[in-house]
C-alpha cells in the first residue's frame, strides 16, 4: 500500500525526475525538478491554486516514483527520454516527431563526395542543412556531380584505384574516374570540389554565366541536343537557388518558432534559416495544451523537438521565454558544442519574420481543423458509435484474432490491436499453433487465446510487454462459433472481457456484430461500421500475410523448428521416422533417441516442448 504522507517525507533535497502513476499503473505525467522535495510536495498541498487540468491529473495519482540526478541538466535529458518512452496522458506531447536529412561533403577524403546523411557526426565532414526534403538533397547532389564532374561512388580512394573498370558515369562524361590511375589528379579534383562548395554557399552567378555561354555556343554550332542538356542544367540551378530565399545578411543559422492554439491542440511553425537563407519550413502538432501557459508549451516543444534532431542552430527566435530556459540553453549548447541563444524580437525585420511564422501556424491550424474533426470521427467517434451499439462504456483497446491454415503440420494465428480507433501495430502478434493438426479453426483459436491470456496473467511480465495489457473488448473474425470459443477460454481463465463476432454476408462483406447471443445490425454508412470493417480487414490481412510468408519459404517451416536444438536435419529425420505429428507428441525420450541424429538432450527438448504446449 502506497503511504502518500510517508513517501512525501522521504523525498530528497536534490534534482531529479518524478513519475506520476494512476491506479492501473499507467504513467500519466513525467516532470523534472530542481529540488524534488519541493516540487512533488506542491501537487498535494490543498492550499495551492492549480489549473483544472492539473487538478484532474492529481485526482488520478495513485502513487509516484522519482529518479535522482546529479544536476538539473541531467534531469532535463532524462525527462525528455521518459516522456518519449511513456507518452504520458497529461504531458504536452509532440505528435509528429520528424527528423531531417543533411547534405554531407566528405572534405576529409582525398577525393571528396556529396552524400545524403541522416545524422550529423563529428567525422571531419562538412554538413549543410538540415533540409526538409530528402528529394531536394538528391536533386542537388545530382546537379553538383554533373556541374563539377564529381564522383558519387563509395570507393575508398586511393586504396581502390585500379581495382575495377570505370563506371557508367565516366562513360557518360559525368565523372573524371579518379578510381583509375592517371585519369585526374588529386589537386585538380579537389579544386572542382571547392567550386561546388562555393556554389552551395550561394555563389552561383559564375556557374550560371559559364553554363549560359556554353549553351549559346553549342546552339550556334547547331549542336542542339548538347545545348538542350545545358539548358536543363541551367533550369536545375535556378530551381536549387530559388529554394534558398534570402532572409538576412548575417549568414547565421537560426530556427524561427511560433505557436497557434485552439483548445487542446496547438500548431508550431518552424522556419529553418541556414547561412542566412530560408531552406525550408515545417509545422508540428502538440496535444495536451489546454490551460497551459505559452512558455510551458514552448518549453515542451523545444525539449521534444531538439531531443531527436542532430543539429541545433545558434539562435532560436521565439515570441516569449520558455520555461526552464536556463537548463534548456545549457542542454542545447552541449548538443551543439557551442553557445545557443534565445532571441525575442520586438521590432523591425526580425518581428516581421516571427509574425510570418505565426500567421503560417494559424493558417495550418485553420486548414486542418476540419481534417482533425474528420480524423476524430473516424477514430474516437467511431469507438463511441460502437459503445452505443453494444451498450458498453470506456472502450479504448480492441483486440481481434484470426486463424489461417497451411497444409501439413502448419496453422497460424494473428492478433491485431486497435487503440482509440487507430491500429497499434507494435502490439500485433503472430502465433504458431502447436497442439492442433489439420484445419480445425475452433481448436486453433482456443489454443491461441489460451496462450495469449495465460501469458498476460503472468506476474513477471516486463512493463513494455504488450500482453500485460488486456483489451476492453475482443472482436472475433467470425460469428457465433468463434465467439463461443473465446468466451469459454475467458471463463476458464476467470477473465471478464466482452466478446463480439464480426459477421460477414455471402459476399464476404461485414454485415453486423454478434454480441450476447444475438446479431446486431450496423448502419453501413456510419463511422462505427467503417472502423469494424477496417479491424476485420486488418486482422485477415495480417493472418494471410503470415500465411504467405511461411508458405513462400523455400523449405516449409514446421512446428518442430520452434523446438530448441531441433534444426533442419533433425526435423527431417523426425518427420521421416514418424507418420504424423501426433506420433511425435506421444513419443517418450527413449523412443525419440532411436531416431537417427537425435541425442538425449534433443529428445528431452521435444518432450518438454509439447508438454508445455
Amino acid at each position: 500500500m502506497f503511504d502518500l504522507e510517508a513517501e512525501l517525507k522521504k523525498l530528497p533535497d536534490k534534482p531529479g525526475v518524478y513519475l506520476m502513476h494512476d491506479k492501473e499503473d499507467h504513467i500519466i505525467y513525467v516532470g523534472k525538478a530542481v529540488v524534488l522535495k519541493n516540487r512533488v510536495r506542491q501537487y498535494f498541498q490543498k492550499s495551492r491554486n492549480v489549473s483544472p487540468k492539473i487538478a484532474r491529473m492529481i485526482e488520478q495519482i495513485a502513487w509516484f516514483e522519482y529518479i535522482v540526478t546529479d544536476s538539473e541538466l541531467e534531469a532535463l535529458v532524462l525527462e525528455c527520454n521518459l516522456i518519449k518512452e511513456h507518452n504520458p496522458k497529461y504531458n504536452t506531447m509532440l505528435k509528429d516527431g520528424k527528423s531531417y536529412p543533411f547534405l554531407k561533403a566528405t572534405i576529409q577524403e582525398d577525393f571528396p563526395r556529396f552524400v545524403l546523411a541522416r545524422q550529423m557526426k563529428r567525422d571531419g565532414a562538412k554538413y549543410f542543412g538540415p533540409f526538409t526534403s530528402g528529394a531536394a538533397i538528391r536533386d542537388t547532389i545530382e546537379l553538383l556531380n554533373k556541374l563539377f564532374h564529381l564522383r558519387n561512388c563509395r570507393k575508398v580512394l586511393p586504396r581502390d584505384v585500379g581495382k575495377e573498370r570505370p563506371c557508367l558515369y565516366h562513360q557518360m562524361g559525368q565523372c573524371p574516374a579518379p578510381c583509375q590511375q592517371g585519369s585526374v589528379g588529386r589537386e585538380e579534383y579537389r579544386e572542382n570540389f571547392q567550386k561546388a562548395l562555393s556554389f552551395l554557399n550561394g555563389n552561383t552567378k559564375e556557374v550560371m554565366k559559364d553554363l549560359q555561354q556554353k549553351m549559346e555556343q553549342l546552339a550556334q554550332n547547331m549542336q542542339f541536343e548538347e545545348a538542350a542538356a545545358y539548358r536543363d542544367l541551367i533550369d536545375s540551378v535556378r530551381l536549387v537557388t530559388e529554394r534558398q530565399k534570402i532572409t538576412s545578411d548575417d549568414q547565421e543559422d537560426r530556427d524561427i518558432i511560433a505557436i497557434a492554439r485552439n483548445e487542446d491542440e496547438a500548431v508550431v511553425q518552424v522556419f529553418f534559416i541556414r547561412g542566412g537563407k530560408l531552406i525550408g519550413r515545417e509545422h508540428y502538432y502538440l496535444t495536451g495544451v489546454l490551460e497551459e501557459a505559452e512558455g510551458h508549451i514552448l518549453s515542451a516543444f523545444i525539449k521534444q523537438m531538439y531531443a531527436g534532431t542532430p543539429y541545433v542552430p545558434r539562435e532560436l527566435w521565439t515570441e516569449c521565454e520558455p520555461e526552464d530556459s536556463g537548463a534548456i540553453l545549457e542542454w542545447l549548447a552541449k548538443k551543439r558544442g557551442h553557445k545557443v541563444f534565445f532571441r525575442h524580437p520586438k521590432r523591425g525585420e526580425k518581428v516581421r519574420l516571427l509574425d510570418l511564422a505565426k500567421r503560417n501556424a494559424h493558417m495550418v491550424l485553420a486548414q486542418d481543423a476540419e481534417k482533425l474533426k474528420q480524423e476524430r470521427e473516424k477514430t474516437l467517434g467511431a469507438m463511441e458509435e460502437i459503445e452505443r451499439l453494444l451498450g458498453l462504456q470506456g472502450l479504448n483497446r480492441v483486440e481481434s484474432y484470426d486463424i489461417s491454415n497451411i497444409n501439413g503440420f502448419e496453422t497460424v494465428g494473428s492478433m491485431v490491436v486497435f487503440e482509440k480507433g487507430r491500429a497499434k501495430k507494435n502490439d500485433y502478434r503472430k502465433f504458431r499453433i502447436r497442439t492442433v493438426t489439420g484445419p480445425d479453426d475452433y481448436r486453433s483459436m482456443e489454443e491461441l487465446l489460451t496462450r495469449r491470456f495465460t501469458h498476460g496473467q503472468r506476474q513477471e511480465l516486463a512493463e513494455m510487454d504488450s500482453f500485460r495489457l488486456f483489451p476492453d473488448v475482443i472482436f472475433m473474425d467470425g460469428g457465433k462459433g468463434q465467439v463461443n470459443v473465446a468466451e469459454r477460454v475467458l471463463q476458464e481463465l476467470k477473465i471478464d472481457i466482452p466478446v463480439c463476432g464480426m459477421v460477414k454476408d455471402d459476399h464476404h462483406r461485414t454485415r453486423g456484430l454478434f454480441f450476447r447471443n444475438e446479431e446486431i445490425p450496423i448502419d453501413i454508412h456510419g463511422q462505427g461500421f467503417r472502423l469494424i470493417t477496417r479491424i476485420q480487414d486488418e486482422t485477415h490481412r495480417f493472418a494471410i500475410e503470415y500465411h504467405r510468408q511461411i508458405r513462400g519459404k523455400a523449405q516449409v517451416h514446421s512446428i518442430l523448428d520452434d523446438i530448441p536444438t531441433i534444426g533442419a536435419a533433425r526435423r527431417k529425420a523426425l518427420m521421416k521416422y514418424y507418420e504424423s505429428l501426433e506420433d511425435i507428441k506421444k513419443a517418450t525420450v527413449e523412443e525419440l533417441k532411436e531416431v537417427p541424429g537425435m541425442n538425449e538432450r534433443s529428445a528431452k527438448a521435444v518432450v518438454e516442448f509439447f508438454r508445455e504446449g
